[in-house]
């Protein structure tokens, strides 16, 4: 499964995040030795034991709502944090960030589902942070794209539509703020029901678990 997942991504120049949330070691390292090193975890705690246990080759990345308070704990080596939903936890992640002497690389996250339950800012909130004279002090931060979760429905076309509205929101962002900064250039959007409707629609980043892994109990 893992191969034929790549050589899909690898069509549409999307790059795969392993999302390995209450997998253990021996399953991570099972899709290490077929040379994946981009996992995703969405409790700070558990990526931390992980962290600590498994290759340091591995880029770990923080996909789940991240408390500021939780931040410190990830600041030393996370590679990449998907979801900021807030100009607050921006802050402390770049505060975090310049106490380890490191640039985190951050998404910003979007709400684009019609599930109030999801995380993530509308597409006012964002240019307010974006235009915020903290946000443009902050050093220690590197915005590189957006990111989002489409509603969990069978309708496909919804899911299209709202995977379609981030990319666009993408293409505002890039051309407002962005225009000159490559770094900018990534959309995380699709998961394991949806990640290829996300690559036809301009995912460069899909978040894959239980195709890769099995069902979680």
């Amino acid at each position: 499964m893992y191969d034929n997942i790549q050589n899909e991504l690898q069509m549409t120049n999307t790059t795969l995040v392993a999302v390995s949330k209450t997998k253990p070691n021996e399953a991570i390292m099972n899709l290490y030795a077929q040379g994946q090193r981009i996992f995703g975890e969405n409790r700070v705690q558990e990526l931390v034991e992980k962290y600590e246990a498994l290759p340091k080759d591995i880029d770990w990345h923080l996909i789940g709502h991240l408390q500021r308070n939780k931040v410190k704990y990830i600041a030393p080596f996370v590679q990449m944090i998907h979801s900021v939903d807030s100009l607050k936890l921006l802050k402390e992640i770049n505060k975090q960030a310049a106490k380890c002497e490191r640039t985190i690389d951050c998404l910003l996250q979007m709400h684009i589902a019609d599930e109030m339950t999801k995380f993530g800012m509308s597409e006012s909130e964002v240019i307010d942070l974006l235009n915020s004279t903290e946000f443009k002090n902050m050093q220690n931060i590197r915005i590189t794209g957006v990111m989002g979760m489409a509603t969990f429905t069978d309708d496909t076309s919804q899911v299209r539509n709202e995977f379609r509205q981030l990319k666009y929101i993408f293409n505002q962002l890039k051309r407002d703020f962005f225009a000159d900064n490559e770094a900018f250039k990534e959309i995380s959007m699709g998961m394991s029901g949806d990640y290829q409707i996300a690559a036809e629609e301009g995912s460069t980043m899909v978040r894959i678990g239980s195709l890769l892994f099995g069902k979680r109990t």
